[in-house]
């Protein structure tokens, strides 16, 4: 059983201008694990997966991944946020997920053309691979974004409120896909609805500024008016709920 972690983040701090958006923040991210990050707006969700991507450096802090890991990160971002102006067919798009720094200049290959087909068919995009990605609803929008995640094999996919725009059926469908990708890869969502997810985690992460990290459980609302700083109140929608014990200070994963 494979138990070194993908990745190991600990105490990072980071922030914009003077104020600290996160701050000692640390998480372990394993094979196979299935990790939701949940918190208010503001919180540092979307700042967390930029700083592990290596878009944005920390103030503090260590990032450290496995060998070959860094290199092989998928991320798909919320479609809300993505440029849908840029004239660029579906079948173009996912080929995108081939490209790094150093082939960015090189034809691609056999191989990533018939990659792509076959992942574009595996999301019910083959029939759209020719449309630009302006002709695209927000959920098409969201699975080619996926796609591109995929082609290039990640170790680690991190998807942030990847249901966003979905329908109920492509909910479904993403859901479906994610468990089979969790037996070759960890996989961390970041969502605001931690529900349709509740079969499918592992661990639970509450970040608002700081990182308060759950094993599997149940959820209720005084552990997130922590979080959210707020009252909330948990809506059923017909499937079991997640539990989070109470928070402790400074808890890290072990």
């Amino acid at each position: 059983m494979d138990t070194q972690n993908l990745i190991d983040i600990e105490l990072l701090t980071y922030g914009y201008e003077e104020t600290p958006v996160l701050e000692n923040v640390s998480l372990r991210i394993a094979p196979r694990d299935f990790i939701l990050i949940i918190g208010p707006n503001g919180g540092g969700k979307t700042t967390l997966l930029k700083l592990i991507l290596g878009i944005m450096a920390p103030w503090s802090g260590k990032i450290r991944f496995r060998d070959g890991v860094r290199e092989h990160l998928g991320y798909v971002p919320q479609s809300a946020n993505f440029n849908r102006s840029f004239p660029i067919c579906v079948f173009d798009m996912v080929l995108t997920g081939f490209l790094r720094a150093d082939n960015h200049l090189k034809r691609h290959t056999l191989r990533e053309m018939e990659k792509t087909a076959a992942i574009l068919e595996k999301l019910s995009l083959h029939e759209k691979r020719k449309e630009i990605i302006t002709e695209l609803s927000g959920g098409e929008l969201q699975r080619v974004l996926i796609a591109r995640a995929l082609v290039a094999d990640p170790l680690a996919l991190f998807l942030d409120e990847p249901t966003t725009a979905m329908d109920v059926t492509s909910q479904t469908d993403l859901l479906d896909l994610l468990a089979e990708l969790q037996e070759r890869m960890g996989i961390v969502v970041v969502t605001h609805d931690p529900t349709p997810y509740a079969h499918s985690y592992h661990h639970i992460a509450c970040l608002n500024r700081n990182l308060f990290f759950h094993e599997r459980g149940e959820l209720d609302s005084e552990t997130l008016e922590r979080v959210y700083g707020c009252p909330v109140e948990i809506l059923g929608h017909g499937i079991p709920h997640t539990l989070l014990a109470g928070h402790q200070e400074h808890k890290e994963p072990s």
